[in-house]
């Protein structure tokens, strides 16, 4: 059987932990910093892991990264 593909987009995007969870860049970030809180800027700092749901959805996008 051929190899399945892994998504170019997922395979920039995520990276798998050790545990197997799904680490990402914060989201929310690109502009519009003025409109947000100082708060909210400073918890959005570096990566953050998907929940369980978009998590299931990230994967198929990359088979082989497990």
């Amino acid at each position: 059987m051929p190899k399945m593909k892994t998504k170019s987009g997922a395979k920039k995007r995520f990276t798998v932990t050790a545990n197997g969870r799904i680490k990402c860049g914060q989201a929310g970030k690109r502009h519009g910093m003025i409109k947000r809180s100082t708060k909210f800027i400073r918890n959005a700092r570096g990566t953050t892991i998907l929940c369980a749901a978009d998590e299931r959805i990230v994967k198929k996008y990359m088979p082989y990264a497990r």
